[in-house]
């Protein structure tokens, strides 16, 4: 399990789900801040339908 408020984009792109997000996902978390629940990184462009099922790999310390 990784922290997305804290993960390199390397250590999100190891996530299977997240593999080729991890950079957008990263440059979103800097820009505004915080992912204070899942539904958030809908957000991130190229995520949107992608975050079924990430509740086991994820947390958001």
């Amino acid at each position: 399990m990784i922290d997305i408020n804290t993960a390199s984009a390397a250590e999100i792109d190891a996530v299977p789900q997240l593999k080729g997000h991890g950079f957008e996902i990263v440059r979103y978390r800097e820009d505004r801040g915080r992912f204070e629940a899942l539904r958030q990184l809908e957000e991130v462009p190229g995520m949107a339908g992608n975050v079924v099922g990430l509740e086991g790999a994820i947390n958001f310390g």
